[in-house]
């Protein structure tokens, strides 16, 4: 009689309408569209995202259908991100609006589950190693979690796993407060029945973006072609698929505390204690004595997704236009895409051929430093970010390879970073080390000498720029020296397999 309830009763229960007192639960489990806009850390400056912690935040809208009754009911949107910030959350669309809101935090998991189900009817299946026979019965749990799971049977009461045969607790169903996904439920009151499409808007943790661009070098060695990912990291567990994308750059005014008003899922913790006690006849193998060490607990859904492997989609069909957003810039890729969670999803975000640039050596010192043993300059690319020049568009902060042709083949020839740079600013790009083009700064007399030396066979473009020390100001340099960004800035040209020189005073 009892596996023919179980077998029969809940698909039943299943075909009517669960309630919650005179509330209606209608649930939202899967939204029809949704849009992503994700806003980069704006405290990562030029570094790149961190997969497993993603800093930013993203500003999601989904549409969803729902069918409600008239009268006051609840309706559950399952499947909200880990990192929603419950107070942001906008539903719209609904006819009677929205009496409150509350955010799910209680999700599945075996602590949960014993907490959602105290003093209810379960049911425990022993195995029995020997024969392989299982056997099933009744049981209901009287413990809380917090302590050892304790079951009373017809045969008494007893611990969880303290028989030392294989046994398990099985549940006909979950728990009905208890959310199997992240839940935002708001209550309405709807003055009739309808079919309605609604919007939820809310902001969510848990997400950045980058730049992550490719540059070229073509075989003339004075012009290269530009090539940019767009990189966006979910650090979420919940996906977005066939989602519209979008990403804004620019360093946006935040001063809330996000994580603060972020409502972690609680994570208490599940102890399986046994103890001896008179008539308790425990079998082979049991294991007595002091109680063992509780597992250690689960991890809310906003660790595991901290834990997110790099699992990294590329898709690059087309390029992302580039729109107005007031002083900042946003960029709308023109395709559906998966955004998937714990992973990180490329797709293009802007191609330039042909741009001109010139590249030089550098090294910025002090003017009252002394380096006696060479040290290597490092080799600057620049360009200035014009259309006659070849480029002339806005570029977000991010990482950058530069490849050089050799032969047949293009090789790395620098590994970067670049900061945001505006439409007809002058970009410069470190682009490495070189061993032959070095510098030398010593005492030369009562002043001090800078030495650059070319070991190449055509001559070498160098700028190098010389700071003031606090009490030590540079005077009387043999070669006349401009200024740039509060520096001097001494401008030469190294002949090939040669030297040039420059000499200083420092004046304390």
């Amino acid at each position: 009689m009892t596996s023919f309830v179980r077998r029969w009763l809940f698909p039943l229960l299943a075909l009517f309408p669960a309630s919650v007192g005179a509330h209606t639960v209608v649930t939202s489990t899967l939204a029809e569209s949704a849009s992503v806009t994700v806003y980069r850390n704006p405290d990562r400056g030029e570094g790149a995202i961190d997969p497993r912690f993603p800093e930013g935040f993203a500003l999601i809208s989904e549409k969803r259908r729902i069918t409600l009754p008239a009268g006051e009911s609840t309706i559950r949107f399952e499947g909200v991100a880990d990192g929603m910030i419950a107070v942001s959350a906008v539903v719209t669309g609904l006819p009677g609006g929205v009496v409150q809101k509350n955010r799910d935090a209680k999700l599945l998991s075996p602590a949960a589950l014993v907490d959602g189900t105290l003093g209810r009817t379960v049911h425990l299946r022993r195995t029995d190693p020997a024969t392989g026979k299982v056997t099933e019965q009744d049981a209901i749990i009287r413990s809380a979690s917090s302590e050892a799971l304790v079951l009373e049977t017809q045969q008494g009461v007893e611990g969880l796993r303290c028989s030392g045969l294989p046994e398990t607790v099985t549940y006909d169903s979950l728990p009905p407060d208890l959310s199997i996904r992240p839940t935002l439920s708001v209550t309405t009151n709807s003055p009739a029945a309808a079919e309605t499409e609604v919007t939820l808007t809310y902001l969510a943790t848990g997400f950045d973006w980058a730049a992550n661009y490719v540059a070229r070098i073509r075989p003339d060695g004075r012009s290269m072609d530009l090539f940019a990912w767009l990189t966006v990291a979910n650090g979420n567990q919940t996906a977005f698929p066939q989602a519209s994308l979008l990403a804004v750059a620019g360093r946006l005014n935040r001063t809330s505390d996000y994580d603060a008003l972020v409502e972690d899922a609680p994570s208490p913790r599940l102890m399986l204690r046994c103890w001896r006690f008179e008539g308790y006849a425990a079998a082979p193998g049991w294991m007595g004595g002091a109680p063992q060490p509780a597992p250690p607990p689960m991890a809310a859904p906003a660790m595991m997704a901290a834990r997110m492997a790099e699992d990294i989609v590329v898709t690059s069909q087309r390029v992302a236009r580039q729109e107005e957003l007031g002083d900042l810039k946003l960029y709308r890729v023109p395709m559906a895409v998966d955004i998937n969670p714990n992973a990180q999803k490329q797709v293009a975000l802007l191609h330039r051929d042909s741009i001109a640039f010139e590249s030089y050596y550098a090294a910025q010192l002090l003017a009252s430093d002394e380096s006696p043993q060479p040290r290597p300059l490092h080799r600057m690319i620049r360009f200035d970010n014009r259309e006659d020049r070849g480029a002339g568009v806005p570029l977000p902060s991010g990482g950058i390879a530069i490849f050089a042709p050799r032969g047949d083949e293009s090789l790395l020839l620098a590994d970067s970073q670049m900061r945001d740079y505006a439409k007809g600013e002058t970009i410069r790009v470190e682009a490495g080390e070189t061993t032959q083009q070095t510098i030398v700064q010593e005492r030369w007399g009562k002043g001090m000498r800078l030495t650059l030396a070319n070991a190449a066979s055509s001559p070498a473009t160098a700028e190098i720029e010389i700071a003031d020390a606090e009490g030590a100001r540079l005077v009387s340099p043999s070669r006349r020296l401009a200024r740039r960004d509060g520096r001097w800035l001494w401008k030469a040209v190294i002949p090939a397999n040669g030297a040039a020189s420059l000499e200083y005073r420092v004046r304390e």
